[in-house]
């Protein structure tokens, strides 16, 4: 048996007067709320081209006992994660296995309603749980390697191949990981770099 076992809650200050013990209750209560928390995906299910999947997380704060004895989460499953999404239109940007994010969780069962996608009764009384969770996004992550960004000059898109495409108040610059690059004005093409092909016949820009 070993001297690591869970320890209580209650101090001996918690039983001095029936104020203390009262406060006592209404923090054991309140700590069994689940509201927010950081998480780490393990596990990405469906996604792409289709509706929102879901994601299996393990939470990233550990448990403590009264003593200080750390205990760690299990995993959950089954959390459907949110996008960017209005009618049939999109932006796809799928959690990924190991992104550390967030878990936002509903006040009362949900299950009814993941599994219909209409208005339903709750599935049990359970109420704050973390599975009842939606994955709301990632944070604390790494540096992408490609992204849109919007800046005060305008938008840029850029691939993982360094494909860039940068929108300023000159017009729009295409420029490919080989460096080529194409700038159009209003309408129009103003200036091409690198060998310009059209259906693979080398064509000579003036």
């Amino acid at each position: 048996m070993t001297a690591n076992f869970g320890y209580g809650q209650l101090s001996p200050y918690d039983t001095t007067d029936d104020l203390s013990r009262m406060v006592f209750i209404i923090r054991q209560i309140i700590a069994r709320m689940e509201t927010t928390k950081l998480v780490q995906v393990k596990a990405v299910h469906g996604g792409g081209a289709a509706p929102a999947g879901t994601v299996d997380v393990i939470p990233l704060v550990n448990m403590l006992d009264g003593n200080g004895n750390s205990f760690k989460h299990g995993t959950v499953f089954g959390l459907p994660w949110s996008r960017v999404q209005g009618g049939q239109n999109a932006i796809i940007c799928d959690p990924q296995v190991n992104d550390i994010g967030y878990v936002v969780a509903a006040d009362r069962d949900i299950s009814n309603v993941k599994s219909t996608l209409a208005r339903a009764n709750p599935g049990s009384l359970r109420r704050f749980d973390i599975a009842d969770g939606i994955y709301a996004g990632s944070c604390l992550s790494v540096a992408p390697n490609q992204y849109l960004i919007f800046t005060s000059t305008g938008v840029r898109l850029v691939d993982l191949n360094g494909n860039s495409i940068t929108m300023s108040t000159s017009g729009i610059s295409w420029t490919d990981v080989s460096g080529n690059q194409m700038i159009t004005g209003p309408g129009f093409v103003n200036f091409v770099t690198g060998a310009l092909q059209i259906n693979g016949v080398p064509v000579t820009v003036p």
